[in-house]
C-alpha cells in the first residue's frame, strides 16, 4: 500500500508538470520569439505566400524547385517516408524524380545532381536545397525568364546562408523565388 501510495503522488506530479508546466513554458518561450511562435510569414506584393520554414511545391520552368515532400507539402501531416535506401519501391520513387529532373535539365548528367533535390526529407517540409542544387538550376530559369544566367547565379549567391554554429549552407527555396518574382516579372 506504501509503494501505491508513492506512485500515485510521483504520477500526479509528473502530470501537473509535463501537462500543466511544460506547456506553458513553451508558450511564454514561444510568445517572446519573432512573430510570438505563429511562424515567420513572407509576403508578395501584400498578400501573405507562405511561411519561411515550409516548403512548398514550385514545378514551373521559371521557379527554383525545392526538395520534394514525403507528404505532398501538407503541414498538417508533417513525416518522412519511412522508406530506406534498400527498399525498391523507395528507388523507384527517386529514379523517377532523377528522370524528371533531368528532362527539365538536359545539360546535366546523372551524377551531377545533389541528393537533396530528389530526395524527401525527414518532415517532408524543408523549405531549404543545397546550394548546388540552386545553382544547377540557374540555366532553366534563366532560359524560362529570358535574363542572363549571371543575374540569376548572383541572386542565389545572395540567398545562400552559412549556418550559425554547425551544419550546412543552405538555400531556402521560397525566399529566393519571391525575390526572383519581385525582381523579374
Amino acid at each position: 500500500m506504501k509503494n501505491l501510495k508513492s506512485m500515485l503522488r510521483l504520477t500526479l506530479v509528473l502530470i501537473v508538470l509535463f501537462c500543466v508546466y511544460y506547456p506553458l513554458l513553451v508558450f511564454g518561450i514561444a510568445q517572446a520569439a519573432p512573430n510570438r511562435g505563429k511562424g515567420e510569414v513572407l509576403t508578395l506584393d501584400g498578400k501573405t505566400v507562405g511561411y519561411k520554414r515550409i516548403g512548398q511545391k514550385f514545378d514551373k520552368p521559371g521557379f527554383f524547385w525545392g526538395r520534394p515532400s514525403a507528404v505532398d507539402y501538407n503541414a498538417a501531416a508533417s513525416g518522412g517516408s519511412n522508406k530506406g535506401a534498400s527498399n525498391a519501391e523507395y528507388l523507384k520513387q527517386v529514379q523517377k524524380r532523377i528522370d524528371t529532373f533531368l528532362i527539365a535539365h538536359p545539360y546535366l548528367e546523372k551524377a551531377q545532381i545533389p541528393s537533396d533535390i530528389v530526395t524527401a526529407s525527414g518532415s517532408g517540409l524543408d523549405p531549404h536545397i543545397s546550394p548546388q542544387a540552386a545553382l544547377i538550376q540557374v540555366r532553366r530559369v534563366a532560359n524560362e525568364r529570358h535574363i542572363s544566367e549571371s543575374e540569376v547565379r548572383k541572386l542565389v549567391g545572395k540567398h545562400i546562408r552559412k549556418p550559425t554554429i554547425a551544419g550546412t549552407e543552405t538555400v531556402n527555396v521560397l525566399e529566393l523565388n519571391l525575390e526572383l518574382s519581385a525582381k523579374f516579372r
